[in-house]
């Protein structure tokens, strides 16, 4: 009769090799939300419905008709605010802006 902790300790190395198997596949990867996911500008152009040329984002960043973040000179998008300016279609007004801006300044004026 075989040693049960013999047994067992290859049960486990199995347990561990298939585990193991499955964090390195690919697939699990393609398996993880990526709600958060940051894009740079060729990957945004990929990813949005109508294809954008590159100058047609840097228009739509210019008018702030996208959500975007600056990291030193390069653009970043982050997928989850993306996807949000994509289902709400909305762009703020200017009013709506002006009166962000406004309590920006409120909260910081406060802080001080």
């Amino acid at each position: 009769m075989e040693n049960p902790f013999f047994t067992i300790d290859k049960r486990l190395n199995n347990i561990e090799s298939l585990l193991l198997d499955i964090k390195h596949s690919p697939l699990s990867k393609q398996q993880q939300p990526d709600t958060d996911r940051w894009f740079d500008i060729n990957e945004l152009c990929e990813y949005l419905p109508e294809k954008p040329a590159k100058s047609t984002v840097y228009a739509m960043t210019r008018e702030r008709r996208i959500s975007f973040h600056k990291r030193g000179k390069k653009l970043a998008f982050l997928k989850s605010e993306i996807d949000e300016n994509i289902k709400l279609g909305k762009v703020k007004s200017r009013a709506e802006i002006e009166q962000d801006a406004e309590d920006f300044l409120v909260t910081k004026a406060g802080r001080n």
